[in-house]
């Protein structure tokens, strides 16, 4: 087993079947190695838990700072191949990324979960973390 950050096409190539799988709404290779490309140039990170050649495993994050949590390393996305689910990995690509926040000394360690999602509510809460925060949004382009 190996947890590695990915770095080129080929690299984000081999990532976006699993990361479909978190987000469904992702429909175009092509568009979702762009926008990985550009969220890099924002610190964005994607890292891979690897077994036997295979990612079983993502997680994207950023180091970021604010008045609210200080320096803070926040998850922008964290999913396990559905065939690999309920076998550990979740668990352990969760604690390679807090000890990444923690090399790099941050204060906080952040992430937003859909209230929809309860089996992952129930994974960060067996995880340890615990809920803060209510976040609201709204789409700009459906403001009138």
């Amino acid at each position: 087993m190996q947890i590695k950050p990915l770095t080129d096409k080929h690299d984000f190539h081999m990532a976006y079947p699993v990361m479909k799988q978190l987000r469904p709404h992702l429909l175009d290779e092509k568009q979702f190695i762009e926008q990985i490309q550009r969220q890099q140039l924002q610190n964005y990170v994607l890292l891979a838990m690897i077994e036997a050649d295979d990612i079983i495993g993502l997680a994207g994050y950023r180091i970021q700072e604010n008045l609210l949590y200080g320096r803070y390393l926040y998850v922008d996305d964290l999913v396990i191949s559905e065939s690999q689910r309920s076998a550990g990995y979740g668990a352990r690509l969760l604690r390679a990324v807090m000890e990444i926040a923690k090399h790099h000394e941050c204060d906080e360690f952040v992430l937003d979960t859909g209230l929809s999602m309860a089996l992952a509510q129930k994974f960060y809460f067996r995880q340890g973390l615990l809920t803060q925060a209510i976040r609201f949004r709204n789409r700009l382009s459906q403001l009138v």
